[in-house]
């Protein structure tokens, strides 16, 4: 049954009316389901698959054997002679000279060539090349990202980590002395080196220098005037002195019997004519003055305490600044306490002046500010304190860190700048010029705890000694090395007006402690006023009864 149906419409029908009405519902065709045809109906079943027709690619590294590299020099001061030309001989060289000063050859070539060194020359002294135009100019780098990159990692050569405990640069500020020692109490493994080295920026692959000690070294440091010397001390308590023209072995160390009984922490040179003094500072509570011209025995010696109290303090660092005063230092204890002493003192009573009690742990850096010596800077604990040496308070305060702080310094050439090493591996650098409540840059330098940190005398270039023994050398852009406009004066006006606000609560809690001292006094004066006169009568009577019975007992 063919199913079409076939529908004609009138021409007449185009455009007429309809006229639509109900119908009763009518089947036209019913087409069942073939049974048989549906038994051979198969179901598709879809799969989903990927297909990749692009070359495979492994991710592989490669560590290379590493090349030693060595710098050597050589000087050839013979020169090219003839092999029957003896150069011990004068009278044989002189000949010989003159034979070719007579040859027209040389004569030609040096005619030839002394017309192009004449222009040369003459160029060469009409202009001055390193001129510098525009001296007075200062530019502006208040506008540039503060960063600090890394240039180079100078890592421990020995098989034993240890710890690069502190840091000194020599004052050319090309290279860098490191004291590495083991500072946990019993923890030095059996085969330990006690070597400590200086390095050469320049060629980071290996040392220039060992300096071998009888004990591990616990701080160095340059001598300003002399920059061969250098003074160390020991884990054992001994100074030791290295001269790096007479090899890596101490020329001098102190006997043991007149050391320090416990490690020296730290040491500073002291200004005189011949730049030969030192001292040197101890857990033992001793601060020792050395003379490197006798070191049999300590010029003189100094017993670390708070004025008027016996407690001996520990110390961990010291600070001495010639600015400040040829004769007068600073200590930092391991009790928190910074004391302020005076090797000159009039009586010894005065050597001890006045202490600066803020902190909760032991103080690890205690730096004078470089521009303004009044002020200094205490690093302990999870907070760094800035003081002045008038007051007993702090005048500046940095919040607290989540992690302890090990060390800190001021930058030589920005007054109001200064960084911070932490326990997590960062490196925090404050701007108080622009920002005082955070940072105004903070990196990680390495994943191991920092504990050493030392910045170049032009401020250009900061080292920083990890845990692990490697010194990481970071170069700071110029916004943190230029002093900007201005910026001198206004880190004055900020220290004196923290001094001034610190003294006025000072005056402030003082004058509230003699109030209620007066109110307290007023208050007892009252309640004794307040007795009955037949009370007071009765225990008169009582007092007086009581001698007569003490004096008919006698």
């Amino acid at each position: 049954m063919e199913i079409t149906h076939e529908y004609v419409k009138l021409r007449k029908d185009f455009g007429k009316h309809p006229n639509f009405k109900e119908f009763h519902a009518e089947l036209i065709y019913d087409l069942r389901p073939d049974e048989e045809r549906k038994a051979k109906m198969i179901k598709r079943q879809p799969c989903t698959t990927t297909v990749q027709v692009i070359p495979q690619f492994s991710e592989r590294t490669v560590n290379t054997a590493q090349t030693t590299y060595r710098t050597v020099g050589m000087a050839h001061m013979q020169g090219g002679w003839p092999r029957d030309v003896d150069v011990n001989e004068p009278s044989q060289v002189s000949r010989y000279i003159k034979r070719v000063e007579r040859d027209e050859d040389y004569i030609a070539s040096v005619s030839r060539l002394s017309s192009g060194a004449i222009a040369t020359i003459r160029q060469n002294n009409a202009l001055d090349i390193y001129e510098q135009f525009f001296t007075d100019v200062q530019e502006d780098h208040s506008s540039e990202v503060p960063e600090a990159r890394t240039l180079t990692v100078l890592s421990d050569p020995n098989k034993i980590k240890r710890s690069a405990t502190y840091l000194s640069f020599h004052p050319g500020g090309r290279k860098v002395a490191c004291a590495y020692s083991l500072m946990k109490f019993q923890s030095q493994p059996h085969n330990m080196e006690l070597k400590s080295y200086m390095w050469d920026m320049a060629n980071p692959t290996a040392p220039e220098l060992e300096l071998v000690p009888a004990s591990q070294l616990c701080c160095i440091n340059f001598n300003p005037k002399d920059e061969h010397l250098l003074g160390a001390g020991q884990y054992n308590g001994q100074f030791a002195l290295f001269d790096r023209r007479k090899g890596k072995t101490p020329v001098e160390t102190s006997l043991i019997e007149s050391s320090h009984k416990d490690p020296v922490y730290d040491n500073a040179w002291l200004q005189s004519k011949t730049g030969s003094e030192i001292m040197t500072a101890s857990t033992d509570g001793q601060v020792l003055f050395w003379d490197i011209r006798r070191m049999s025995e300590p010029l003189e010696d100094l017993t670390i305490t708070e004025k008027n109290s016996d407690l001996v303090l520990g110390a961990v660092s010291m600070e001495y600044d010639a600015a400040a005063g040829a004769t007068k230092f600073m200590v930092g204890t391991e009790q928190g306490v910074v004391v302020s002493c005076n090797r000159k003192a009039k009586t010894p009573a005065d050597r001890i002046g006045a202490s600066y009690a803020g902190h909760k742990g032991p103080v690890y850096a205690l730096k004078r500010n470089p521009f303004f010596s009044k002020y200094f800077m205490t690093v302990a604990d999870w907070t760094a304190m800035m003081w002045n040496e008038d007051i007993r308070q702090p005048i500046i305060t940095t919040p607290y860190h989540s992690s302890n702080l090990t060390g800190g310094t001021w930058s030589p050439t920005r007054p109001g700048v200064f960084f911070l090493t932490r326990m997590s591996g960062h490196l925090d650098c404050w701007d108080l010029y622009h920002k005082a409540s955070a940072p105004i840059l903070s990196i990680e330098v390495d994943k191991t705890p920092l504990v050493s940190l030392s910045i170049q005398p032009q401020g250009k270039v900061l080292g920083v000694g990890t845990e692990d023994g490697s010194i990481h050398v970071l170069e700071l852009s110029d916004s943190l090395v230029h002093m900007q406009q201005g910026e001198k004066a206004s880190i004055g006006q900020t220290f004196e007006r923290e001094t001034r606000r610190e003294k006025n609560l000072e005056a402030r809690a003082k004058e509230l402690k003699v109030r209620a001292r007066k109110a307290a006094q007023k208050e007892e004066e009252g309640e004794l006023g307040k007795i009955p006169e037949e009370e007071l009568l009765r225990i008169e009577k009582e007092f007086f009864e009581t001698v007569k019975e003490q004096e008919a007992k006698a």
